[in-house]
């Protein structure tokens, strides 16, 4: 049995298969369809358009064959795409949010044992069950929030076998939750506290583990999709993140990149250069950085999450947008900088903070954060052939009201892979994830 989907106040962010991601001005504009149905058949979207095209092709039987949801006033959205999360992560950080209201800065806290190290230490002791038990718990509150697909990144291990766990509990989500998942190993996130002080012989014997032990058994398991460095003041350089890199590439891990959150550290330049799909945060960018993305590959990716909670300059959206750039956001969930992977909030950063237009805003969240992961072909819009990952809103009077009301609930109904997961008329006990908490 199939899904219909019946009476849509508006079916958004529909497009056909030729799109992979939306540019510059492209990015204001938002496909949708009024009065709308939208017909899902295994796992797939088989079917949309309006309610009146609806019963002029297709009789009583089509509807006798599906399960039928009535949206009157509701709207229907594509899933979020989250491209870039640290979710499986071991307990919080609370403390150095404290610390953070004391006036201390990122950098200060991570000089003192803070930051990832402090995740290290705790995720070092914590167990691979243990560990997969506190990330699902994640992994069910984003796709109540209305997220289909995530990227998560490894790199709160330091070790190799810390790291190796890390990535598999990645696997075991991808193996077990309805979510799509893509891997990242990101063993390159911070140097050990056990290598010493941050001098550079220390620095490139840390390298040189990610580079020689890592990184092989990495991908001979098959643990993860991308490679990622932080290339940024304090963490590793140009020459440091391109060896890693280029090792990767050698062992078919395309990159993907943190760079400019702190400085200008020509972490998107090295990211273009070595062909990655996307290169996040920008906190710090300017002419130099748009004209090396012109014409590129390479998706950038901005975190406004993470940078209103440091209290970080806001990524220059609105100058990349109308340099003709595509534009991608993420929640860059992870226990430090950005403790929330609440997609609707990020649309909401991304019009409040970024300038951004509601249309771009969810174009960026939809589309273009598909491209950043690799997903756009089968994520990201209402296409027919596309996985059917979508969610149906609470009665609202438009699609501007989802970053309007940054801080309601306005998801109702979450259906992943054509399967309803959250079907408010479902008794708890029978859902196919449990409601947030």
């Amino acid at each position: 049995m199939g899904l219909l989907i019946k009476n849509i106040k508006y079916l958004v962010r529909t497009g056909d298969n030729t799109r992979q991601r939306l540019y510059g001005s492209e990015m204001a504009k938002l496909d949708t369809i009024s009065d709308a149905f939208l017909l899902i058949k295994e796992g797939k979207i088989l079917d949309y358009g309006t309610m009146k095209e609806f019963n002029d092709t297709y009789n009583q039987s089509i509807k006798d064959q599906n399960k039928v949801i009535d949206a009157t006033g509701r709207l229907v959205f594509p899933s979020f795409c989250d491209s870039h999360t640290h979710l499986v992560y071991a307990g919080s950080r609370e403390g150095e949010f404290t610390d953070k209201i004391r006036g201390l800065s990122y950098e200060d806290i991570a000089k003192r044992g803070g930051g990832i190290l402090n995740s290290a230490g705790l995720l070092r002791k914590t167990s691979e069950d243990e560990l997969f038990i506190q990330s699902m718990v994640r992994i069910n509150e984003i796709i109540c929030f209305g997220t289909g697909a995530v990227e998560i990144k490894s790199g709160y291990g330091l070790t190799t076998a810390d790291e190796l766990k890390m990535l598999r509990v990645i696997r075991r989500i991808r193996e077990t939750a309805p979510i799509e998942v893509k891997a990242t190993f990101m063993g390159a996130h911070a140097v050990p506290e056990e290598y010493g002080s941050n001098v550079l012989k220390n620095v490139l014997k840390y390298v040189d583990l990610v580079i020689n032990e890592m990184i092989p058994i990495v991908a001979s398991e098959k643990l993860a999709d991308y490679i990622d460095v932080f290339c940024d003041k304090g963490f590793f350089t140009i020459e440091q993140t391109e060896r890693i890199l280029a090792a990767g590439l050698e062992h078919g891990l395309r990159a993907k990149i943190h760079a400019n959150e702190l400085d200008y550290s020509g972490g998107v330049q090295a990211g273009v250069k070595f062909g990655a799909l996307s290169v996040d945060h920008l906190e710090r960018s300017g002419e130099a950085e748009i004209e090396a993305l012109r014409g590129t590959d390479t998706m950038p990716t901005l975190l406004p999450g993470s940078a209103f909670f440091l209290g970080l300059p806001d990524p220059p959206a609105r100058k990349m947008i109308d340099a003709g750039l595509a534009v991608a956001m993420a929640s860059d969930y992870n226990p430090g900088s950005s403790p929330s992977g609440n997609m609707k909030l990020v649309m909401s950063l991304g019009c409040i903070r970024l300038k951004m237009l509601p249309e771009e805003a969810i174009n960026a969240v939809t589309i273009n954060s598909a491209y950043a992961m690799g997903l756009s072909e089968t994520h990201g819009s209402i296409t027919r052939g596309k996985v059917a990952n979508v969610f149906i809103t609470k009665q609202i009077p438009s699609y501007e009201f989802m970053p309007y009301a940054f801080g309601s609930n306005l998801i109702e109904t979450v259906i992943l892979k054509g399967n309803i997961i959250n079907d408010p008329s479902t008794p708890p006990d029978q859902r196919s994830t449990p409601q947030p908490p």
